[in-house]
């Protein structure tokens, strides 16, 4: 099998790999924010998160639908600190409206991933659910093994090279 082979099926199996996300947002003044969600993804990987409408992270996205974020393998999973594995998406966020038929499926898929705690969250008038809509991303395995990867085909890893940063 290829590098490029073997790192898309990477790419296809590394977000299984975890719980939750980091995301970085911005406020009104522009100043950065970064927290985490808990998340769960759908086939084309659109992210969703679950959030308090009080929380920090909600708010900027409100005023700026723009987020980032990242998975990243932990520290302690890693042999080189200077090249964690780790893929982040510059993504768009919507407000999924209440009870509809969309959102009801994506509390039914948090409900499985996360148990009884949702039916709680489901009842709390604040919490809200944010589809985030990957537009870009970058997946990085290790020294020289980084892939772009663009919303012609989200799917789709493209090697970086020294000819294609310039």
């Amino acid at each position: 099998m290829s590098q490029l082979a073997n790192a898309q099926a990477e790419y296809e199996k590394f977000p299984e790999e975890f719980t939750s996300i980091i995301i970085s947002t911005v406020n009104k003044q522009g100043i950065p924010n970064a927290s985490y969600a808990p998340f769960v993804m759908d086939d084309d990987k659109n992210i969703y998160i679950y959030v308090s409408g009080l929380a920090t992270h909600t708010q900027n996205i409100q005023n700026h639908p723009f987020v980032s974020v990242l998975f990243i393998d932990d520290e302690i999973k890693t042999k080189q600190i200077f090249a964690r594995r780790r893929l982040n998406f510059d993504c768009t966020a919507n407000l999924l409206e209440r009870e509809t038929e969309q959102w009801r499926e994506i509390v039914d898929k948090f409900q499985v991933r996360f148990g009884e705690l949702i039916s709680t969250l489901r009842s709390l008038p604040d919490f809200r659910i944010l589809q985030l809509t990957p537009n870009s991303g970058r997946f990085v395995i290790g020294f020289g093994a980084a892939y772009n990867i663009s919303n012609d085909n989200i799917n789709q890893l493209v090697q970086i090279t020294k000819d294609s940063l310039s």
